[in-house]
């Protein structure tokens, strides 16, 4: 059984705690080496097959016209407030230089030619997009191969002469484009340690004791430096989502000390008990250490579960993040138990503050359900745990309407990709994207690319070209490329609106469903919209219509792996629906704060955004898995107690008070965390970061200590109804229930409510 084996596990780590400890520094140490020696860096590659935007890549990649490849762009203005390109000769001369400078960069293929087309005369440079109307800004065009030919030093490399040419040309240069998406780091690291330096607080809070906070911080440290590591060498096998680090630290350094807390806190009660040290340690590794294998289990599959997307950066992205969950489900139940064992008796002491949050008053309810427990003392959450069971219709009613309210925003849910212009003006990108749309119109930060095969139709391009400038949502359309071999035909199309505005997911639409078929007819030729503004807007519909399919899957897994757990139908039942209520108000927030701008300005947040296309699926993975954590641990001694006593309303009480401190611990942290995250400058990293804590703080006050032990009321004891056809089939496997404490108290009287 998997108690048994947990207890001996742990027992074992916490008898010889150096040798595991020594284990697990062997073990980072090597990880961080394969890092460094093997490892890559993070890139985005937002495709996928069978879309739209993939077969118009494919076509270009065909013609070898190198836009199949990756782009950046140098955007440029004379220092001198009052000059232009057009009259300004050392101005020009610079523009020329910094033109030759960047074709001779590794890797580039080439550039536009703003100073050739100036020194043509006319109107050219204008037509072409290449300077402004009036002289002011000049874009150099720079293009890259494939990104499978690139890595972040053509990043670094470009912006290593950007900050050159500043210190020698009389020019303001910026930079922006898809490869600084693609190779940008993500902006984690002094999120991480707020989210570190508050987490620790809580602990020492919750616990009094500075060996107590310690130690779940250390484990937590281990398994974030082993799981960021093997991360960073997947990235060099394959493309690991820049995301990736992000999403794992933050994930990574919630549940980690979510599951040490849960671990330690029943480390304490044993001792408290009087227990030696190395049991005690077995012994909370036996009973926290299930739920904890079951959660990040739970949480693991959750995740994995994002395949169902086929988007390959997300299958991959979930993976990454997996190892890092897995990482510190094997740590809580190895090294934790060693850090228990090494610090041995001195976790059964706390200080003063310690003491204090501790201190529990006699309590009346508690008196008059169990006369035996007359000498018990009460805590603050027992009397209210008891006061919503004596009202839990009001209570029940309140906390869901509360919910179904904060959900309703989600109807408005729009989906799409943040460009430059929602990054701080501190980024060179956003300057660059603030230059271009200022100078040219917002639509040229993000053109479109049409690929057409004529198919031997020579009026097609004609035909093509004129129908898609007349577009309504078309500003402007470049020169067309053909391919002499091949005979395919490139467009670089630019809308009239920026690309993260729904009016160009509507243009691209338009282009595909109306535009381009009465241009092609019903002949043999074909045309693909595409570019990076294309790939994202077919990325996020494809999520949108798989999201319903991931959706009910991982509740039909969650809800099948608590009846398994609970031996019931309503109690993971009710769990589904619970869960689901928090992460809908998580998600209506979210709307609320990016795309109504409700309060944006106190995370930082520039202008509104829509919801990054991937970032729902993402979310519901990780929230319902780790909303399973609490679920678990709670249900866990409520179930403990009715299976000791019989009686649903004790058991409701006790349970749910036995663990709100812990849960409400749990939760501080994992809102802390979260939160330290929510005021990074990337807008995504913005949105995983609200998104994960509001879910977390609703779940864990709203939902477990009101609408849990008001919708448990309610059911009495059918909480625990199982049919007996059912339990005959359904396996053994008690995740939830404390076999342990039973065994270790004597205590053989285990009633089950099933259906004869």
């Amino acid at each position: 059984m998997l108690s048994k084996a947990l207890l001996r596990l742990g027992a074992s780590a916490a008898r010889h705690p150096w040798r595991v400890i020594a284990a697990w520094l062997i073990a980072t140490t090597l990880a961080v080496l394969a890092a460094i020696t093997i490892g890559g860096r993070t890139a985005d590659s937002m495709t996928a097959p069978g879309l739209d935007s993939q077969r118009a890549a494919q076509l270009i990649e065909r013609a070898g016209t190198g836009q199949e490849g990756m782009t950046a762009q140098v955007v440029v203005t004379p220092l001198d407030d009052g000059a232009t390109f057009f009259d300004d000769d050392g101005a020009r001369t610079a523009l020329t230089r910094l033109q030759t400078t960047v074709r001779r960069l590794p890797h580039v293929l080439g550039t536009s030619d703003p100073a050739g087309a100036l020194d043509a005369g006319g109107d050219t440079a204008v037509r072409g997009g290449l300077v402004s109307a009036d002289g002011r800004i000049a874009v150099v065009r720079v293009q890259y191969p494939d990104q499978s030919r690139l890595s972040a030093e053509d990043l670094d490399a470009l912006v290593d002469l950007g900050d050159r040419l500043r210190a020698e040309l009389p020019l303001r240069i910026e930079m922006g484009g898809n490869l600084f998406y693609a190779f940008s780091d993500p902006d984690g690291g002094a999120s991480e340690l707020i989210g570190l330096l508050a987490a620790a607080a809580i602990l020492f809070l919750a616990f009094g004791s500075l060996v107590a906070a310690a130690l779940p911080i250390g484990m937590a440290v281990f398994g974030l430096t082993i799981g960021v590591a093997t991360m960073t060498v997947l990235a060099g096998v394959t493309d690991v989502p820049t995301f990736a680090p992000v999403l794992g630290s933050m994930v990574g350094l919630g549940v980690g000390i979510d599951y040490a807390l849960f671990v330690l806190a029943r480390q304490r009660e044993y001792l408290a008990r009087g227990l030696d040290p190395h049991e005690a340690a077995g012994r909370a590794v036996a009973t926290a250490g299930r739920p904890v294998v079951f959660a990040g289990g739970v949480v693991v599959v959750s995740i994995l579960g994002l395949a169902v997307a086929n988007v390959p950066f997300m299958t991959v992205g979930g993976v990454a993040v997996s190892i890092v969950v897995l990482t510190m489900v094997l740590a809580s139940v190895t090294l934790l138990p060693a850090f228990l064992g090494a610090a041995g008796p001195r976790l059964a002491r706390a200080g003063r503050i310690g003491r204090a949050l501790q201190t529990r008053k006699p309590g009346r309810l508690a008196r008059r359900r169990d006369p035996a427990a007359g000498a018990a003392h009460a805590t603050g959450w027992r009397r209210w745990i008891g006061h919503v069971s004596r009202y839990p219709v009001p209570y029940a009613v309140g906390a869901a309407g509360l919910l179904l309210t904060a959900t309703l925003p989600v109807l408005g849910l729009r989906v799409g990709l943040p460009d430059d212009g929602s990054l701080p003006p501190s980024r060179t990108e956003r300057r660059a994207y603030d230059l271009v749309a200022e100078g040219f119109g917002p639509g040229t930060n993000g053109p479109l690319v049409i690929a057409a095969d004529p198919a031997g139709d020579p009026g097609l391009l004609d035909r093509l070209v004129g129908a898609v400038a007349a577009d309504p949502g078309i500003a402007s359309v470049a020169p067309t490329h053909i391919d002499r071999t091949t005979g395919i035909a490139t467009l670089v199309v630019f809308p009239t609106t920026s690309p993260q505005d729904k009016a160009t997911a509507d243009t691209i639409a338009r282009l595909r469903t109306d535009v381009l078929p009465t241009a092609i007819g019903h002949g043999p030729a074909r045309a693909h919209v595409g570019g990076a503004a294309a790939s994202l807007s077919d990325v996020g519909q494809r999520t949108s219509q798989r999201l319903p399919v991931f959706v009910a899957a991982v509740l039909a897994m969650s809800f099948l792996l608590l009846m398994l757990v609970f031996r019931s139908i309503l109690v993971p039942l009710k769990a589904v629906l619970l869960n689901l209520l928090s992460i809908g108000a998580a998600y209506g927030i979210m709307v609320a704060v990016f795309q109504w701008g409700w309060g944006g300005a106190l995370i930082g947040l520039e202008a509104t955004v829509p919801i990054v296309s991937f970032i729902p699926m993402f979310l519901f993975a990780i929230l319902f898995g780790l909303s399973m954590d609490y679920e678990v641990f709670l249900l866990s001694r409520v179930r403990e107690e009715y299976l000791r006593t019989g009686d649903n309303g004790t058991a409701i009480v006790e349970g749910v008070s036995g663990t709100a401190r812990i849960i409400t611990s749990a939760a501080l942290i994992m809102v802390a965390v979260f939160l330290s995250f929510a005021v990074a400058e990337d807008p995504s990293t913005k949105m995983f970061g609200l998104g994960l804590a509001t879910a977390i703080f609703i779940d864990a006050t709203v939902v477990r200590m009101v609408l849990v032990p008001a919708t448990m009321t309610l059911l009495g004891r059918t909480n625990w109804w199982l049919p007996k056809w059912l339990d005959r089939i359904l396996p053994r496997g008690p995740v939830g229930t404390d076999d342990t404490d039973a065994e270790s108290t004597g205590d053989a009287s285990r009633p089950r409510l099933v259906d004869r």
